[in-house]
């Protein structure tokens, strides 16, 4: 899935509960793609201009992206590093982290909607995963169902909020 796309599902299980945990929320859920390939894109801006004036299409080729975004998508996107900052958390702060089930929830996201050739999700990393051949985030019929999905969630959340 898109990384806005994280964000705004991510938002939308706190929006309920206010702005600021809806903003936390929407960073959360896209938390795992910008610690993936963030520090990739700041490095290469002509990247993501070309990318974004069209110039660019398509996903990054494997030969131009570092090391470090192979592990980093791994550790990001694996339930068990999840579940392990999860209770590490509880722990921490004596009560439960609500706020990163937008990370657990760009996890259950990304497995069917990435194709096996390009970013499977490695959700049981460092265990062996195996991969969901899912249906590729980028296709216009599954963007156009995902954000039909977000507005009409967005729709239903305003209307319970005027309630």
């Amino acid at each position: 899935m898109d990384v806005v796309a994280h964000g705004l599902w991510g938002g939308a299980l706190f929006c309920p509960r206010g702005r600021k945990n809806f903003l936390a929320g929407f960073v959360v859920g896209m938390a795992p793609d910008l610690l993936s390939f963030g520090a990739f894109h700041v490095m290469r801006p002509g990247w993501i201009v070309g990318r974004l004036a069209g110039e660019i299409s398509g996903p990054p080729p494997f030969a131009l992206l570092p090391d470090y975004v192979f592990y980093a998508y791994n550790v990001t996107h694996s339930l068990i590093v999840w579940a392990m900052a999860f209770f590490l958390l509880w722990w921490f702060m004596k009560g439960p982290p609500w706020l990163i089930f937008a990370w657990a929830l760009h996890i259950l996201c990304d497995i069917p909607t990435h194709g096996k050739s390009y970013f499977p999700t490695p959700f049981l990393w460092p265990l062996p995963t195996p991969f969901v051949d899912g249906i590729t985030w980028a296709t216009p019929e599954f963007l156009a169902g995902n954000y039909l999905c977000l507005v009409l969630v967005y729709g239903g959340l305003i209307f319970y909020r005027r309630r």
